[in-house]
This record gives C-alpha cells, structure tokens and sequence, in this order.
C-alpha cells in the first residue's frame, strides 16, 4: 500500500476507525473522514502517523451527497490520486417491517443506499486503474432476522451495486467487493443489545467469540492489496462461521 491514497469513510471509531488504522500502517496515505467526534478522527490520525503512515481528517456527512463528494475532491487535492475506497458508514434501526416509519426508511436509504450509490459512483468516475472498491455491508443480508427489514434492504442495495460495478471496472483493472461483518465487538454493538444478546451471538459463532474490528480490517486489508487483485465481485462473508 506504500504512496497508495485511500479514503475510508466513517472512519473515527469501531470498524472503520480499525481499517484506517490498517492502511495507514500498511503505508497508504488515508483520508478519514469522520461526522461529529474530530478528536476521535485527530487520534485515528495520529496513530496512522506514528506507524509511518500519512493521514488526515476530513468531516463530511455522507447522507449529504455534496458532502461526501468533497471527501473524494480533497483526497484528489491533498494527494494528487485515488487509489481506494472504504464505504464503511451506515446507520441502523431496528423494529417490525409492520411498525417502521417512513423517516427510518429514508433515514437507512440515504445513509445506506443513496451514499453507498455516491460513493460508487464517484469511485468509478476518479479511481487510477488498478484500483480497489470495498464496501462494508452487513450480516443481515443473508441473514433472516426479525426487525431487521429494512436496514437489511438498505445493505442489501448497495451489494448489487457492487456486483455490477465489479463487470463495468474490470476493464480497467479494479476490483469491487463488499464485505459482511458478523457480530464485532463496537461501541454501537454493545451499546445495542443485552449481555444475553451478546452471549446468544457468540453461542451461535462457531469460533466461539464476538468479532473484533482487526477481524475486519485484516480482510480489508487483503482485498485492498495487490494479493487480493483476483477477487472481485464477492460479498465476503466475515463472520467466524455466524452465516
């Protein structure tokens, strides 16, 4: 990943925060875009740093579909180049496909969907051949789970993007892949379900534990790099054996 630019968006805490982290130390020189905890983004900076990497913190609410362009535009002025992208935001809520409001609907889509959609597009229109698309999607899309609908929708969406866009990019070399975490060990996670919803989740993971965001980003990590130049198209499964 050595002069390597990528951007990775949601990037100041759990899983993206551990994917920037990664790059950064693999030598890419990484745009981490966060939305309300700059000091949070300034760490994941440092850290990127201090392990020989270059870094800077870039806020944006990829919802926004200006706002999330502007992060492609600084990586391309600070940088001169893209070579890849992490689409790493979402927002999640859960209940009753029969009690969802209309706003948790759009409030999913355009976090979800619509940026997933922006960002691939603008990953289409500005990657350097030879580039790397990742985009990190959810479990619950191969998954049934009660509450689930449409959050599981919103992701969902977005893999078929992937898919299509792994035949329009082959041409010129890039590879476009989704990956889905299990249950991983994050703030939100913990926060969101109950010690018993946390023992259920590592009872039913066959390696016997919760996931840890280094899970993910060591698999990130693979597909970014030049080892992972033959795998496009795919919705990696990272869940310990979960689905």
């Amino acid at each position: 990943m050595t002069e390597k630019v990528a951007l990775v968006t949601g990037a100041s805490r759990g899983i993206g925060r551990a994917i920037a982290e990664r790059l950064g130390a693999d030598g890419a020189r990484v745009v981490v875009n966060y939305l309300a905890d700059r000091v949070a983004a300034d760490e994941v900076v440092a850290a990127i740093q201090q392990a020989g990497g270059v870094g800077v913190a870039a806020r944006a609410d990829v919802a926004d579909p200006a706002q999330l362009r502007g992060l492609f535009d600084l990586a391309e002025s600070r940088f001169g180049r893209l070579d890849v992208l992490v689409s790493n935001v979402g927002t999640a809520r859960f209940g009753p496909i029969a009690e969802a409001a209309d706003e948790d609907f759009d409030a999913m889509f355009a976090t979800n969907a619509r940026a997933g959609f922006v960002a691939l597009r603008e990953a289409a229109n500005r990657l350097r051949p030879g580039g790397r698309v990742v985009v990190i999607s959810s479990g619950v899309t191969v998954t049934t789970r009660p509450g689930a609908g449409v959050y599981a929708a919103s992701k969902a969406a977005v893999e078929q993007l992937v898919r299509i866009l792994a035949l329009e990019l082959g041409p010129r070399g890039i590879t476009v892949n989704s990956v889905l975490p299990g249950a991983v060990r994050t703030d939100a996670l913990v926060a969101g379900l109950s010690e018993s919803a946390l023992e259920e989740a590592v009872a039913q993971t066959p390696l016997g534990r919760l996931g840890e965001p280094a899970d993910i980003a060591d698999v990130v990590a693979f597909l970014v790099s030049e080892q992972g130049r033959w795998v496009t198209g795919q919705a990696v499964r990272a869940g310990g054996g979960l689905f």
